[in-house]
Parts: structure tokens; C-alpha cells; sequence
């Protein structure tokens, strides 16, 4: 499966920024995320630009 950064990055920003899950009607969760591969890859934007973990290196 190819992954769309695009997706991932807004994904990340919403949950980071404390936006609104519109299907939900409440702020965006990690959990929201179902997809195992998307999932993986928001967790490692989150990691990467969230600055609570300074020169981490995502996990693969």
C-alpha cells in the first residue's frame, strides 16, 4: 500500500493541533486512525514534530 504524506501530514497536524474529527464531532485522536500502515506513519510524524522527543528517529 502506498502511503499519501499529504494525509499524513493533515492527520498529524489535526491531532497535534487539537483539530476537530468532522465523522466524530470531537477532536482528532490517534485512534481515529484505523489503518495499521497510516497508523504507523502518523505515530512517526507525531513523534517527529511534536519536539517532546528531541533527535528521535522514527521507528520502521
Amino acid at each position: 500500500m502506498n502511503i499519501n504524506n499529504v494525509v499524513v501530514r493533515i492527520l498529524g497536524e489535526r491531532i497535534l493541533n487539537g483539530g476537530l474529527n468532522p465523522l466524530k464531532n470531537r477532536l482528532f485522536e490517534l485512534d481515529d486512525v484505523i489503518n495499521v500502515e497510516y497508523r504507523k506513519s502518523v505515530e512517526n510524524y507525531i513523534i517527529e514534530h511534536s519536539g517532546i522527543v528531541e533527535g528521535a528517529e522514527p521507528t520502521k
